[in-house]
């Protein structure tokens, strides 16, 4: 019985944490296909270490049900795992938010965390 309870536990953990991930996994070929398919879109750098980039995804995640936000796809690449792409976009830190539209990069920041900020600067993308 505790074990069952321990294991409903975690389940429900997991559940909650990874309901706040902003976006789907990125991979190369996704990186690729925004610039040349000239899509709109929104790269959250994630580390699942970062207080920081747990307050974005929070944002992020109401951003992602918005209507407003329909055509955008939202991708999330990891910093830990994915140095490649890190390298591609020039990015040094963890809780970088890169917005692109028409397949260009127009705008990024770093760490901020400040919904309006957010949501001025992913309408970028819109």
């Amino acid at each position: 019985m505790k074990k069952l309870i321990t294991l409903v536990i975690s389940a429900i953990t997991f559940v909650s944490i990874s309901a706040f991930a902003a976006g789907i996994p990125i991979s190369a070929a996704d990186l690729a296909g925004i610039e040349k398919k000239g899509e709109s879109a929104i790269i959250s750098v994630h580390a699942d270490w970062c207080p920081t980039c747990k307050s974005q995804d929070k944002i992020l995640s109401t951003f992602i049900k918005d209507p407003a936000y329909k055509n955008v796809v939202f991708y999330q690449l990891q910093f830990d795992d994915q140095k490649d792409l890190l390298k591609i976009l020039k990015v040094r830190s963890q809780s970088t938010i890169i917005v692109y539209k028409g397949g260009k990069e127009v705008a990024r920041a770093t760490g901020d965390t400040n919904e309006a900020a957010l949501s001025k600067l992913t309408k970028q993308a819109i």
